[in-house]
């Protein structure tokens, strides 16, 4: 799609004409054949025609044949914008030949088959601090890493800038982003404490003891923390107060993450099970028993719909949570897995001794062989983060750092207002407030996140059934009920007296007529005929019934 522009010479001053430019509107209708009008209607058009010939309303009608237009040139912008589509979605590697591998294809060659600014994006950092564990933030621009000895270093790592470096001089058990590149949490030996992006300590968590896995949800500025005593605990980044406290009952957990569509965490344990907690319920809403040993790492696709977990068994196990929770495939790995990640994308990736092995469409069918493999000599893989927005793996293992280029694994379209890698300084003031601003509650983690909005018929109806049967009951109740206890005033003497005699010196037209209906139904049980009345007056005359 080319910009065309319309000069319109306009005279401006003696005798000099000036240049008035017109930017073209894009391509229109206009331009379309009937037969591409009909095929951009079916595929992007908004439902049948609106019929505007037969509104009297002059104006109405007008504005309903402008809005008909702008829905014809909007199916035409869509269709016209599928060239910017790629094809095959993400760029993954594509064996030409049956007997190709691309498994086979190491980082070497990758990086010389690709541009030289992706090839700059596969680095190797060589540290002796280890073992290492790294985290990106949202936009993937910068990067975390923290060595169990202490040694903490934030930079932009496409670029190479050094943000902060500093040495703890104690165990670094996990490291965690907060909402932006501003702040980053550290579980110390003993506590969590909270650092700027220069490295200067700002809070120390003094409630949060002995933590060995951070998980911080975004959208709630929640940061939640558990630790070798098993409790699980949120805190409010925002406010600075701790939300709630769970104690899980199962000892020190094995790994934690999150799912990013409900919030929800998942707990891995040592008894082989997993727990999914939300800050609501004190007992976990759901617990699986995914591995017959202790659980090493559990991970969550993007959708939130399937889990991947890995023991201690060498199983490798996929689980369907959205409705089922049942297993879906499992793999082997030669050696227990230690750590476990998935990209936007669906790629997933396993780090098993030296080893880092990524599986593609592992949730749809199961594989028969690997997508990539990488094998760093002489190191154990610690953790495993890919990086959003990007074909990167950060693999962060024993003896240092390795980002590796995984082709397809990134998201190549980013929403600008949710995570933009290109924002100013600007734009990421007013997402920060933004967000605080659109903070959501810790009361709405749930398990299904659409459940606000919704009409809970089954709750109504079953409301309604209730208040029916509470009525009914209500009304047998009271027809059960002696009469002198049926409203005040009629508890008399006189009153008492009357309903002792039966009533029968009270005569009224509804007495009259159920015992009228009392007497025709106690004739038709008995088999006798009615006699036809004859009327008030003549109905004594008649002959009585002789009793023996």
């Amino acid at each position: 799609m080319s910009s065309t522009a319309v000069a319109e010479p306009q005279q401006s001053g003696p005798g000099r004409p000036h240049v008035h430019i017109k930017p073209s509107k894009g391509p229109t209708a206009l331009s379309k054949t009937s037969e591409e009008l009909a095929v951009a209607k079916s595929e992007y058009g908004r439902g049948s025609k609106i019929n505007y010939k037969g509104v009297r309303d002059k104006k109405l009608r007008g504005n309903l044949k402008k809005l008909e237009l702008k829905y014809r040139d909007a199916s035409v912008r869509a269709k016209d914008a599928e060239v910017l589509r790629p094809e095959t979605g993400p760029g993954f590697i594509e064996a030409e030949g049956e007997l190709e591998r691309t498994w086979k294809l190491d980082q070497a060659s990758l990086k010389n088959a690709v541009d030289v600014a992706t090839a700059q994006k596969g680095f190797s950092l060589d540290l002796a601090f280890g073992p290492y564990m790294a985290d990106y933030t949202r936009d993937g621009k910068n990067m975390l890493i923290a060595g169990r000895k202490g040694h903490v270093a934030g930079f932009e790592w496409r670029e190479g800038k050094l943000a902060s470096e500093i040495q703890l001089n104690e165990t670094v058990r996990d490291i965690k982003w907060l909402h932006n590149d501003h702040f980053y949490a550290v579980a110390q030996k003993k506590y969590v404490y909270i650092y700027d992006s220069q490295g200067v300590e700002v809070h120390c968590l003094k409630k949060h003891i002995e933590v060995t896995h951070m998980e911080f949800l975004p959208y709630h500025f929640l940061l939640a923390t558990i630790g070798n005593a098993g409790y699980l605990k949120y805190q409010d980044t925002s406010t600075g107060t701790l939300i709630t406290e769970l104690r899980t009952g199962l000892g020190a957990p094995t790994t934690l993450t999150q799912n990013r569509r409900n919030a929800v965490l998942h707990v891995g344990h040592s008894n082989g099970t997993v727990t999914m907690w939300t800050p609501n319920l004190s007992k976990p809403a759901i617990t699986m028993l995914t591995n017959r040993g202790p659980v090493r790492a559990v991970a969550v696709d993007r959708g939130g719909f399937h889990m991947a977990t890995a023991g201690v068994d060498g199983r490798l196990n996929i689980f369907d949570i959205r409705n089922t929770y049942r297993e879906v495939h499992s793999y082997f790995t030669p050696t227990p897995a230690t750590s476990l990640a998935i990209s936007d994308t669906g790629l997933m990736a396993v780090g098993w001794g030296g080893h880092t092995t990524v599986w593609k469409d592992a949730f749809r069918t199961k594989q028969n062989s690997p997508y990539m493999t990488h094998h760093q000599p002489g190191s154990t893989i610690n953790s495993l983060r890919f990086c959003p927005y990007d074909d990167i793996l950060g693999a962060s293992h024993s003896t240092g750092f390795t980002s590796l280029i995984i082709p397809g694994a990134g998201e190549p379209n980013f929403d600008a207002l949710e995570a933009n890698p290109y924002a100013t300084k600007k734009q990421r003031q007013e997402a920060e407030v933004r967000g605080l601003l659109e903070k959501l509650r810790p009361e709405m983690i749930q398990l299904d996140p659409e459940f606000i909005g919704k009409v809970d018929t089954a709750q109504a109806k079953r409301r309604q059934e209730s208040e029916q049967e509470a009525m009914d009951r209500r009304l047998k109740e009271g027809l059960e009920k002696d009469d002198k206890y049926r409203t005040r005033g009629r508890n008399s003497a006189l009153r008492r007296f009357i309903r002792k005699k039966g009533g029968k010196n009270v005569r009224d037209e509804r007495r009259e007529k159920l015992e009228g209906l009392k007497k025709a139904r106690a004739a038709k049980r008995s088999g006798k005929p009615e006699e036809p009345s004859m009327g008030a007056a003549l109905d004594r005359f008649k002959k009585k019934p002789v009793r023996f």
